[in-house]
């Protein structure tokens, strides 16, 4: 097991993985000498970093007389930094831009959203919206839309949108319209499911179109789960030198469930980062994910996240999910 590290070998090893990030080579003490944070002799350095290798913080690749970093290295240096890191200015413009102009449906905001931070990392973006469970009903409305059929929308507290058309059944009028939408509302918002009991009205007409407007809206909503976006996928090609870690990692983006669980399980780690094998996960060994919550008017409402190679600029990747998740949250709470 690997023991405490003194400041200098720290600095040695947080040395090494910035200049493993920088530049995907091997890394030997002579890279390191003149590093601002390492001011000792090249011998020293061999020496610490031949104990950085017993520890397991570095390894060997091959013959190379370099190292590269494990993921105890890669943990040790993301727990190391400093809570403050943030996108730079420009960047912070981007991301204030898109969300000033973005707007729409949860659905289209959240693939846009995807996009925006494969573009802000290069790695592959997953933004997830999360379940009606996850948020209460703000408001219902029932609308005639011809042809003696009418549709029931239902918006959620997280601006997720359910809609479900049904026919109309008789005596289907605007006045029972009306009246179906507000005895609809009056059970319906604030509740934290579409299944909400609807107490009879006395009016047939009424509680005929409740009738239709509920078995529509629960036929639609049981097909509903978790909203998942994943933006530069193709981008995986470009993070990856191996054909088959390419392969694995796009095979394991395919499966929804399978991501939303990495993700949720991360975070109900307490972490904001898992490296390689930390997260149980073979085909994602060579992989790190970095992930941050989002929530709308205070309620929870999804997960922004990137995965990409252990090799992963930890910094740049923390601030821009940080704040992307940030900016996104209060978003949707403003719409």
């Amino acid at each position: 097991m690997a023991g405490p590290l003194d400041d200098r070998k720290a600095a040695v090893l947080r040395a090494v993985v910035e200049e493993y990030i920088e530049t995907a080579q091997p890394v030997g003490s002579s890279h390191l000498v003149r590093n601002a944070g390492v001011n000792v002799s090249a011998a020293t350095i061999r020496n610490d970093m031949a104990v950085l290798e017993r520890e397991g913080y570095l390894m060997h690749p091959h013959t190379s007389a370099g190292r590269v970093p494990t993921d105890l290295g890669y943990r040790f240096f993301v727990d190391s930094l400093a809570p403050s890191e943030d996108l730079g200015r420009p960047e912070q413009q981007r991301v204030r831009d898109f969300f000033a102009t973005t707007h729409g449906a949860l659905e289209e905001m959240l693939a846009d959203t995807s996009h925006l931070l494969a573009h802000l990392t290069n790695y592959a973006a997953v933004v997830i919206g999360g379940t009606p469970e996850q948020a209460s009903v703000r408001s219902v409305q029932i609308v005639d839309v011809g042809s003696h059929t009418a549709m029931v929308v239902v918006v959620l507290s997280n601006q997720a949108i359910h809609k479900a058309v049904f026919d109309l059944p008789e005596g289907g009028s605007e006045e029972a319209l009306a009246a179906a939408g507000r005895a609809m509302a009056a059970a319906m918002v604030g509740a934290g499911d579409l299944d909400a009991p609807i107490p009879t009205t006395g009016d047939a007409s009424v509680d005929g179109i409740v009738k239709g407007a509920g078995a529509a809206l629960a036929t639609r909503a049981s097909g509903d789960g978790d909203h998942m976006f994943v933006g530069g996928a193709a981008r995986v090609a470009d993070a990856f030198d191996a054909v088959d870690t390419v392969r694995r990692v796009l095979g394991v983006l395919e499966h929804q469930y399978v991501v939303v669980g990495l993700l949720r399980d991360v975070l109900d780690r307490g972490q904001s980062v898992a490296i390689g094998t930390e997260h149980g996960l073979a085909p994602l060994a060579e992989c790190a994910v970095v992930v941050a919550p989002f929530t709308v008017a205070g309620e929870p409402a999804g997960t922004v996240g990137v995965l990409g190679p252990t090799r992963m600029n930890y910094p740049h990747a923390l601030a821009a999910v940080t704040a992307v998740s940030k900016r996104l949250g209060e978003s949707l709470s403003e719409s």
